[in-house]
């Protein structure tokens, strides 16, 4: 037979032929898109080499397989000088093209090109480029993302711990008023921790709701298991995203008693309860609740419950309730409520609120109030509006509107008479153009006031003139620090974390920074009728988790054809670094409103004097939109700002009262893969005294995170997104649920190693704790999932002890 005859009897690989122009065909046009917005060139120089590749192989040439070899050893070198091995940087740069690569070399494409049947010294080429691919992949591998470090023996470390509550209880959210989430017990340590089992698993009987699944948008609600459990003598204490309240015995899990207040949430938006509070009436007192649980009720209620029976304190309020939107005027459905426990020290009961972000100027006060914990009576309110900020509000006052209001979790210093507001910002977030004075001077503040009176001793603003809803989702965490000034004595002092993953350390007593905060010059360039401060104020005295700027070499996607597209996205959008304002083009906002650390602050050991954190890197996009056109098309319905506003069910911030409604987004690519790198979860120890990072480490798996939203996929180590805190023992143990993976994990203190990991039934976008009873140590998280997120949703909480339940 004729090599003619031989060559047309072979079948020719049309189809991958065709399909490389295709791919290539994507790659060149965007490429070449690209290019015009001035970034790389590589992807329109890849297209078109991609593009006569599946020419080559369209018509049956061998040389197709030179010229992708030249494709992929191009792509190797281009690789290489963007991210050098770092390998989740690699991937998308490697990975397709090198299985393409292989796929070439199999037996039904290679070896058919040019009518062969054999393989030969044509496949060389490209054999010799795949195996270069592989071997720079398998190098990157070397190169492990963080930090490797550890701390040094705690022999000889002095015992610090805050004794105001019994080692075996867990009474605040923190587990004492400084909130340190640090755990004096050490029965389960890093030597044993390996023999964890469940001890008991319950379950409150709340679950999610038809309708309560749509997290992330204003068109319905988001129901989150957030809880962490309060534990006093032999009770724990749970609160849920309806604002139930359910007693179970410590040791078995038994369930005591449940109460449901059938809180109206039909019009919340954020469905959540992180805690509960305990208060002891002084001896003496006559009441029929002397022991009674204080938790807020969602509809804008809080309630007093006794912690024997579960039942209303009568005493207390309108029978065992009193209502929040008093002195708030009008007040409305799903405007404002509470979602942190309040913190109950020194006979008050002080809280603020939460209110609906985005919708409007002039929502609800933020005032802060404190009431009488046995009566419920108002004691004292604290309005940056009022002068004096602190004062008793009559039967006919109002609280000064659209303040910035205290949502999360406060911590106290109880020798001080201190307590510690983390302040947000006036409504809406990302215009403030018509902020008045005090909103300005509070706004993202760090606040001291007299517990007992609402006198403010001192403020510390860590962001100025706020366009980022970078508001302090949680008050600091309380620890002594070695005063550098004074060698062998200790400065009372304060951490407060951030959504920027900032660590500000102030003396507690003055608001002194302890470590050095600097002002640094910050993009301008507000939208029409806005400004943007100067400088902002950076905490260079302590190490940062606040992720470097983004740049195009270093953006992300699962393919390269994702990857081009962020790559366009971020030439085309509006983004200069960190503090980029928002304006009428789409802007890049990163690190965003959902942290870095959101609110689940961080824990401290207080004798290591040692910072654990865990962090979030996502960004978003804010666009601001003239409200003109939107209210006339219909996308938003205008108001007057008389009566109820309009229900918002679009994807759009209506911001009522300014010049711009407002769009927000995660920044995803068409895959819903996020744009920027790996890792997006991380965790890190923070030495106080040394005042340098000991160790980071990526946290949580892919596992339950894929594209196009999906649950499923490899277990990929990309670090992932984490909502929950982590807990520090004197085991030497940190404690974490929070990733998106639905895993309870225990790792090692001194160097962040990974001890222990359970699977949890549902999401664990909780804080955990710890406590003991009757000898033995457990470890509690509550695990129902997280709207937002997107966990498996469910009711349990979980303990877990040495040998289990035996």
């Amino acid at each position: 037979m004729s090599d003619l005859s031989t060559a047309s009897a072979v079948r020719k690989p049309r189809i991958t032929g065709g399909l490389f122009v295709l791919a290539g065909l994507f790659l060149l046009v965007g490429g070449l898109y690209l290019a015009i917005l001035g970034g790389s060139w590589y992807y329109l120089l890849a297209g078109l080499g991609v593009v006569l590749t599946g020419a080559g192989l369209f018509v049956g040439r061998r040389w197709a397989l030179h010229l992708y070899a030249l494709v992929l050893a191009g792509t190797v070198a281009w690789a290489l000088a963007e991210v050098g091995l770092r390998g989740w940087e690699l991937e998308p740069r490697l990975l397709v093209p090198t299985l393409l690569g292989i796929y070439l070399l199999l037996p039904w494409v290679a070896p058919r090109l040019d009518g062969g049947r054999r393989y030969g010294r044509a496949q060389l080429p490209l054999l010799a480029a795949v195996v270069l691919s592989v071997a720079v992949g398998a190098a990157s591998l070397l190169h492990a993302p963080g930090v490797a470090g550890e701390l040094p023996p705690a022999d000889h470390v002095a015992d610090a711990h805050d004794r105001s509550v019994p080692d075996a209880d867990w009474q605040f959210y923190g587990r004492t008023a400084k909130g340190d989430r640090y755990s004096p017990l050490d029965q389960i340590n890093a030597a044993n921790v390996k023999g964890l089992q469940v001890a008991w698993q319950a379950q409150t009987g709340d679950t999610m709701r038809k309708g309560e699944d749509v997290g992330g948008t204003d068109a319905g609600h988001e129901f989150n298991f957030e809880d962490t459990p309060s534990k006093i003598g032999d009770t724990l204490y749970v609160c849920t995203g309806h604002s139930w309240v359910v007693a179970f015995d410590a040791r078995t899990g038994k369930k005591k008693w449940t109460f449901d207040p059938h809180a109206d949430t039909d019009a919340d938006v954020y469905l959540a309860c992180r805690g509960v509070a305990y208060y002891a009436a002084p001896p003496g007192t006559r009441t029929d609740c002397p022991t009674r649980i204080i938790a807020p009720v969602l509809d804008a209620r809080v309630m007093a419950l006794n912690a024997e029976t579960g039942k209303p304190c009568e005493d207390f309020g309108s029978h065992g309730f009193i209502s929040l939107t008093k002195y708030l005027g009008h007040v409305q459905k799903g405007f404002h409520f509470v979602t942190s426990p309040p913190l109950v020290l020194h006979d008050r009961l002080i809280l603020g609120g939460w209110v609906w972000d985005n919708q409007a100027e002039h929502e609800p006060s933020g005032a802060v109030r404190s009431f009488d914990p046995l009566t419920g009576a108002l004691v004292w309110a604290w309005d940056v509006g009022h002068t004096p900020h602190n004062w008793a509000p009559g039967p006919n006052d109002e609280l000064t509107r659209g303040t910035p209001n205290a949502w999360g979790v406060y911590t106290a210093d109880p020798d001080l008479n201190l307590v510690y507001l983390p302040l947000g910002n006036a409504t809406p977030d990302y215009f403030g153009g018509h902020r008045r004075p005090f909103d300005e001077q509070y706004s993202s503040s760090i606040v001291a006031l007299d517990i007992s009176t609402g006198e403010e001793r001192w403020h510390f603003q860590t962001t100025h003139h706020d366009l980022w809803d970078m508001d302090l989702p949680i008050g600091p965490s309380l620890v002594d620090v070695p005063d550098p000034a004074k060698p062998g004595e200790l400065v009372p002092a304060l951490v407060q974390t951030n959504k920027r993953g900032e660590f500000f350390m102030l003396d507690r007593r003055t608001g002194a920074p302890l470590a050095r905060v600097e002002e640094k010059p910050v993009p301008q360039g507000a939208a029409p009728g806005d400004y943007v401060s100067k400088t902002q104020p950076f905490s260079t005295g302590l190490p940062s988790l606040t992720p470097a700027d983004l740049k195009e070499n270093h953006l992300w996607g699962a393919t390269p054809f994702d990857q081009l597209i962020c790559r366009i996205e971020f030439k085309s959008f509006n983004y200069q670094g960190q503090f980029t304002p928002p304006g009428l083009k789409r802007t890049i906002v990163y690190p965003a409103f959902d942290g870095v650390i959101d609110w689940m602050g961080a824990s401290i050991d207080p004798d290591r004097k040692v910072v654990f954190a865990n962090a979030n890197y996502i960004p978003f996009t804010v666009q601001l939109i003239p409200r003109q056109q939107p209210e006339q098309n219909g996308a938003i319905k205008p108001w007057n700002g008389q009566g109820n506003q309009p229900i918002n069910t679009t994807p759009y911030s209506p911001q009522y009262g300014t010049p711009y409604i407002g769009s927000v987004h995660p920044w995803l690519n068409p895959l819903g893969v996020p744009c920027n790198a790996p890792p997006w979860g991380t965790l890190s120890a923070i030495d106080l005294t040394t005042r340098k990072i000991v160790w980071q480490h990526p946290v949580g798996t892919t596992r339950d995170t894929g594209p196009f939203g999906t649950h499923v996929n490899l277990p990929l180590k990309t670090g992932i997104f984490n909502i929950g805190g982590n807990i520090v023992t004197k085991g030497g143990l940190i404690f974490m649920g929070a990733t998106a993976d639905d895993y309870l994990r225990a790792y090692d203190e001194r160097n962040g190693g990974l001890l222990w990991q359970a699977r949890l039934p549902a999401g664990g976008q909780a804080t955990p704790m710890s406590y003991a009873v009757g000898g033995k140590q457990y470890v509690v998280i509550a695990a129902g999932g997280h709207g937002g997120l997107g966990t498996r949703t469910g009711d349990y909480v979980i303990a877990y002890s040495l040998g289990g339940g035996t």
